[in-house]
């Protein structure tokens, strides 16, 4: 017979979850992150670039990369000093689901400043919004894994929320399709990213157990700097992921006008949603299987890299094919690979971080690996496409930073 519910501890003296997550729970946190990504993805993929060249025309690249690059920028400050802060919030509700809830806030806010957007400083200045805020939401949501999650089911756990991603993006860029209008696309992103977040805010969450000690400033401040040297793990993969995402970035960027202007589809808005769709399928399939095996297994790093590879090979079939035919198979290889990395990555990295006590703000200085590339990426990618290499170029440099990102994952020790 197993022990009482109520007399059997939640979590180990070291803070690692011990009782396994319901299907309700992963349901509320998988359409949390559903939400976000909607609202994120369905402005970068096309209501941005619609809107970038609406204000700039011949120009739109520029516009666009500007606009990006800054956003990512406030998401490089966002995340890790919204995480920290979670981590040294105590409330009734958590330490988490008050900045879920500030965030989506937020972020619906920045998507209707974009809607009603007049000119590129106030498209700046909206996505500058959704940025910070959905990144606050992100490194909070990103915490609940270590928080509430045993070993044994992260890697199913982060797969759902890797599924999440590319349903979000499916959703999201379906949302920017409703209507010709952009303003229609935004203000449809705020309200399903306001509805998706509801059920996870509102459900029953564990509060903090202790009280934080009070913030010293130095130590806040130095805290963000974690030590290659003493945790050489965590240092890895921060750069392997930052490669990973660099080459996912710089493939990615232009999609919008790469089908317009190099493939040539007639209409570069529903070839989009096309191949975002075809992408969707194969993430459904790879997602899952990757998690589910990669828990059973016990193995992370062998997924993480076949989903990397996967990718980078991917932009290589975009720089050798430029065809219509050639991006829905990169399509369906990329969603394979991105489905395979991005359900077992998350979990690889919850088990290398450094102390209990500051999981957000460690998992926000993780994830600086996945923002940085996309300030990066704009200045990368605007010079190699507007060079004499044009998009083959393009992707062969992202296949290429792609294929070392999955190779030095290796060099992580203490996940087998």
């Amino acid at each position: 017979m197993g022990a009482d519910a109520a007399t059997t501890p939640s979590h180990t003296a070291t803070g690692e979850p011990v009782q396994p997550v319901r299907g309700a729970w992963i349901l509320r946190f998988s359409l949390a992150w559903v939400g976000l990504f909607a609202g994120l993805f369905g402005a970068i993929q096309v209501l941005l670039p619609m809107q970038a060249e609406t204000f700039a025309g011949a120009g739109k690249e520029g516009v666009l990369a500007l606009v990006l690059g800054l956003g990512a920028a406030a998401s490089l400050v966002a995340n890790p000093v919204f995480g920290a802060i979670s981590d040294r919030t105590t409330s009734r509700y958590g330490r988490r689901v008050p900045w879920v809830a500030a965030g989506f806030l937020g972020g619906a806010v920045g998507l209707i400043v974009l809607a009603a957007a007049g000119s590129v400083a106030v498209m700046i200045i909206g996505w500058c919004v959704v940025q910070t805020a959905l990144n606050a939401a992100y490194a909070a949501l990103s915490a609940t894994i270590p928080d509430e999650v045993p070993v044994r089911q992260r890697g199913t756990a982060a797969g759902w929320s890797g599924l999440a991603l590319i349903v979000g993006v499916g959703i999201g860029t379906g949302l920017a399709n409703l209507d010709h209008a952009v303003a229609a696309g935004y203000l449809g992103c705020a309200v399903f990213l306001l509805l998706a977040g509801l059920p996870f805010v509102l459900a029953r969450q564990r509060p903090a157990t202790t009280a934080p000690p009070p913030i010293d400033w130095r130590r806040f401040l130095a805290g963000f700097w974690v030590d290659p040297r003493r945790h050489p793990d965590f240092g890895w993969a921060w750069f392997t992921r930052f490669l990973v995402n660099l080459g996912n970035s710089i493939a990615l960027l232009y999609l919008f006008y790469f089908l317009a202007d190099s493939v040539r589809v007639a209409d570069p808005k529903l070839a989009v949603t096309i191949a975002t769709g075809v992408n969707l399928a194969a993430v459904l399939v790879a997602t899952m299987v990757a998690g589910i095996a990669s828990d059973r297994l016990h193995r992370r790093r062998v997924f993480v890299c076949g989903g990397a590879l996967a990718m980078s090979a991917a932009a290589v079939l975009m720089a050798c094919w430029p065809t219509w035919s050639g991006v829905l198979v990169a399509a369906v290889l990329l969603g394979l690979g991105f489905g395979t990395y991005s359900a077992v990555d998350l979990a690889l990295l919850t088990q290398v971080l450094p102390t209990a006590a500051d999981r957000a703000r460690d998992l926000g200085v993780l994830n600086i690996a996945s923002s940085l590339p996309q300030v990066v990426a704009p200045v990368a990618a605007g010079a190699l496409v507007t060079g004499p290499g044009g998009y083959p170029l393009l992707y062969a440099v992202a296949a290429a930073v792609g294929v070392v990102g999955a190779v030095l994952v290796y060099r992580i020790r203490s996940v087998r």
